[in-house]
């Protein structure tokens, strides 16, 4: 086993990390406030080729594997996880499953302007009373000549306001559960569709969550994906690689906590010395750094099974459900180092923990995580 980078990854991460301190991290506290992140800072991520990883050159993608996704994501989300999420669903959740499951019209239609920051893609599966039972969607989407009128309405929905384009999961037949979801992609200008950004979260706040309402909303029988009846297997498959996405970015948050604390811990005095000489805060920091260390170590070998081809869904799982709780573990232990100033959102340590916790939610709650790694274990079937 070698766990040493090539010299093109080393590379694509040095490159993320230079951004990252320059473009994101200064703006990430005034982001925060604002509940708004610069959209500005899409092109430049499409520039440098960062929203068109893993996707193949000739639909405008910029190549590389999987592991140089997750290093590029992880850089981000030491910047600011609101833009973190920006790359893992746009590029992540939609633009990945087109260029696995798309047609070639939908490929050329949609990969060239995703993978540049000219168009943003959102994921339109969340309802407002369907979240971790995905196969019991309410949206529906009957047939109509040629064409698809879609009734419904979407939550918590990431990109929402600034999508170009929703992939969006429909119930179009009346098979029971999963079976009866398909798959569509929605150009967000499509009369009937209507969006509201959702403010006051407790994270994230930088990033543009909405609800989307469907209401007659007529797209043509070419915009799905895959067959009829299989959005769900399309969902489940996104879903899977975007848990190492969110890995990978609660990785990120994790070096962030460390690295602020440790930073903080060799200036701060108190009884005479920096607070870096107590051993109790000695504690602190060295839990978060195993933390950061084995959640890296499990993103990474999910990217390594992707890239050979082998089996990953349990393991992305595995590090999903770790990274998450890792991030939220170690901001908290930052904040811990650096006291009452941690309070304060001068100082890091607060954001990072309010935008760790929504990772043990989202993409699947660290619940459903731990179904699926049990169920992978015992051979019990979800169904």
């Amino acid at each position: 086993m070698n766990l040493e980078l090539s010299e093109e990854q080393t590379a694509v991460r040095q490159l993320a990390k230079d951004f990252a301190d320059r473009e994101i991290a200064p703006h990430a506290v005034a982001w925060d406030r604002a509940e708004s992140v610069d959209r500005a800072v899409v092109k430049k991520l499409g520039a440098l080729g960062f929203l068109g990883l893993t996707i193949p050159e000739e639909y405008g993608g910029s190549g590389g594997d999987h592991l140089a996704y997750c290093l590029v994501t992880e850089e981000l989300g030491r910047g600011d996880s609101s833009v973190r999420g920006i790359v893992s669903v746009s590029l992540g959740l939609v633009a990945k499953t087109v260029a696995h499951w798309g047609t070639e019209e939908q490929k050329r239609q949609w990969l060239p302007g995703l993978t540049s920051g000219d168009l943003v893609g959102c994921f339109g599966l969340t309802e407002p009373g369907t979240g971790s039972d995905a196969g019991s969607l309410a949206t529906r989407a009957v047939r109509d000549g040629d064409e698809y009128v879609i009734n419904g309405s979407k939550t918590f929905i990431t990109n929402g306001t600034w999508a170009d384009v929703v992939l969006l999961f429909a119930r179009s037949t009346d098979a029971p559960g999963h079976k009866g979801v398909s798959a569509f992609l929605v150009p967000t200008g499509t009369p009937g569709l209507t969006r509201r950004e959702i403010h006051g979260k407790l994270g994230l706040r930088g990033q543009a969550t909405a609800e989307l309402f469907l209401e007659d909303v007529r797209v043509p029988a070419s915009a799905m994906v895959a067959p009829e009846g299989k959005g769900f297997s399309v969902a489940m498959s996104a879903l899977a690689k975007g848990r190492m996405s969110v890995a990978a970015g609660c990785v990120g948050i994790a070096q962030a906590a460390l690295d602020s604390a440790v930073e903080y811990a060799t200036e701060r005095e108190q009884f005479g010395r920096t607070i870096a000489h107590h051993q109790l805060v000695q504690e602190l920091i060295t839990d978060i750094a195993v933390d950061v260390d084995a959640a890296r170590l499990l993103t990474w070998r999910v990217a390594d099974l992707i890239d050979r081809g082998e089996p990953f869904v349990t393991e992305a799982s595995k590090a999903k459900l770790f990274a998450s709780e890792a991030a939220v573990r170690a901001a908290n232990n930052a904040l811990q180092v650096f006291g009452g100033y941690g309070y304060i959102d001068e100082y890091p340590a607060g954001k990072l923990l309010r935008d760790a916790r929504v990772m043990t939610l989202y993409e699947g709650t660290s619940q459903i995580q731990k179904l699926v790694i049990g169920r992978a274990l015992t051979g019990v079937s979800a169904f």
